[in-house]
């Protein structure tokens, strides 16, 4: 305990009995509100609230101490207002001066006089005067949480033996308060990710486009971890880590960008290992950019069976307090659940692929065997009947019926070959483009029209162009659920001009149908409009092609 109890204390004995039979009922009433509640900073704003009324005290605060007990993670206090700690500035780090002092030396301390004891010291300049001073140690099931510090007794007194007295008795109530709440918090702390696993894992085998699951992983990794963004990367075709999923409160253009491998954080995340950063502004495993504007970050792999899948990264404001252990042991295993989940999409992808395969393969067999055999019969049926026939233009007629014969033959004959080239193939924009107005064919009834202008195959690089087919997919699904539409026209556009000057691409899907409701969910125009902004474009909504501008046009434009 620091110096001798001051002058004008009263003796630890005499007259005791009186000044705590005068204070048990407010230390009854102070323990019954510090007890209330499982709220962990409300609870250490009622702790401060109370302690302060109880000890006469004008100011009142609590210090955690961080994991590694050289620090203050957590700095909650009582009595100063607003424009009070604006003017102060940073919160104290209890790395050094009299806080500091606590932490390393955990036990109670009660000063006179601030100015007097030689460890206070970098108080801010704008600090109000503080000259009594108490500090109680707090206490959670044996471990040291933090402290509880009085300043500047009420009545211009110094703290006495009583005041110390009931604020340790305060504190050991406060230290099984804060214990309940931390394990009500880390109860719902657990429950939240279980139910963020379980909406990754519902979101990737749902067997949705791959693109908006990893969206949702990306959504709920940010959400969890009280990050300032979720992003998520996976292994790029010559190496390195591919970014093909982010969550951010702005639009961002970092969808396509590609980490190299030799950078050493990449290095540690494809050997499986996770990287924790305190601080990406100062840790040289960082490059210069824009990861230099977070604060502490959490990468993760995404393993299952000793593979690296890809990465999950969750970086914080600069500021922020760090990563705890419990919150990278959460993250892990969110991780790995995604990772699971990964790898139960992949395998129902092969399973369908697989299916798709054995169909296209009876299609080709019953098209070569029995089509195109019978085609091939009836061609010369009409053959020996064109040598027959006496009439000039029925001879004529039947010669030409026999040509187009053999040009379905020749077109059945390209159909079976492309039904037998794997699907995951090389492919161009534009043959994405028509294998996408091919797909959506089916459930229309119809093909809508489409038209290429440029170089869509050379130009369009592939972040935008993997957007492009999205949006397109997007599109023409909602034409078909919602807009009823009898006839549809696509244009891709590869000499677009964008509204600021620059090149890029155009996508144009018109249709004449019922165009979009008012009051309608959007939720459908939302995505192509996040898809467009992740590349640097824009999405809006035109009237259509039916009569009187019946039927809505889709613009989704953005940069090569």
């Amino acid at each position: 305990m620091s110096p001798a109890q001051p002058p004008g204390s009263p003796p630890p004995r005499e007259g005791a009995s009186a000044e705590l039979l005068a204070r048990v009922p407010k230390l009854l009433d102070a323990m019954r509100s510090v007890g209330s509640g499982l709220g962990l900073h409300a609870t250490l704003n009622r702790i401060c609230e109370t302690a302060a009324e109880l000890a006469h005290a004008r100011y009142a605060a609590i210090g955690v101490v961080d994991e590694d007990g050289e620090g203050l993670a957590d700095f909650v206090y009582h009595g100063l207002d607003e424009a009070t700690v604006r003017r102060v500035g940073r919160l104290p780090d209890g790395r050094k001066g009299l806080l500091g002092a606590l932490v390393r030396d955990p036990e109670p301390v009660r000063l006179t006089d601030l100015a007097e004891d030689p460890r206070s010291c970098g108080i801010p300049a704008h600090h109000p005067p503080m000259r009594s001073f108490l500090g109680v140690p707090i206490r959670v099931r044996g471990e040291i949480f933090g402290n509880l510090y009085l300043t500047d007794k009420l009545a211009g007194e110094p703290f006495n033996d009583y005041d110390l007295a009931m604020v340790r008795v305060l504190a050991t109530e406060a230290g099984i308060a804060i214990g309940n709440a931390r394990l009500h918090e880390a109860a719902q702390q657990r429950e939240r990710w279980i139910d963020g696993s379980v909406a990754v894992t519902t979101a990737l085998l749902a067997g949705g486009d791959t693109d908006d699951a990893l969206q949702t992983v990306a959504e709920q990794a940010r959400r969890l971890s009280g990050a300032a963004a979720g992003i998520v990367l996976l292994p790029a075709d010559g190496g390195g880590l591919e970014i093909v999923a982010v969550d951010a409160p702005s639009p961002t253009n970092a969808l396509g960008t590609v980490i190299p491998p030799d950078k050493p954080v990449v290095t540690e995340l494809l050997a499986g290992r996770p990287v924790f950063v305190d601080d990406a502004a100062t840790d040289p495993r960082l490059d210069d950019g824009p990861a230099r504007s977070y604060g502490p970050v959490m990468l993760l792999p995404l393993c299952r069976d000793g593979k690296v899948l890809g990465c999950l990264v969750m970086p914080r404001a600069r500021g922020d307090r760090p990563f705890t252990r419990t919150e990278r042991a959460l993250g892990d295993r969110f991780a790995a659940q995604a990772a699971l989940a990964l790898t139960m999409a992949e395998a129902q992808r092969d399973r369908e692929r697989l299916a798709v395969y054995e169909d296209r393969d009876r299609i080709a067999r019953d098209l070569h065997d029995l089509v195109i055999q019978r085609l091939f019969a009836t061609g010369m049926m009409l053959e020996s009947a064109q040598r027959k026939a006496a009439v000039p233009e029925v001879r004529d007629g039947v010669g030409g019926a026999v040509d187009e014969l053999d040009v379905t033959i020749q077109e059945i004959r390209s159909a079976i070959f492309a039904l037998q080239q794997p699907a995951e193939a090389p492919a161009g924009l534009r043959t994405r483009v028509l294998r996408e107005i091919s797909m959506a064919a089916v459930p229309l009834g119809f093909t809508p029209a489409h038209r290429f202008v440029g170089p869509v195959d050379t130009a369009v690089g592939e972040p935008t162009g993997k957007n492009l087919i999205a949006a397109l997919r997007e599109t023409l699904s909602n034409a078909f659920r919602h807009a009823h539409a009898g006839r549809i026209e696509v244009v891709v556009d590869a000499t677009a001009t964008l509204p600021d000057g620059r090149p890029g691409v155009r996508l144009t899907v018109a249709d004449d149908g019922v165009g979009v409701p008012r009051g309608g969910r959007r939720s459908g125009l939302h995505n192509l409009e996040r898809r467009a902004e992740s590349v640097g474009g824009a999405s809006r909504l035109g009237p259509g092609i039916g009569a009187d501008g019946g039927g809505t046009t889709v613009l989704w434009e953005a940069p090569y």
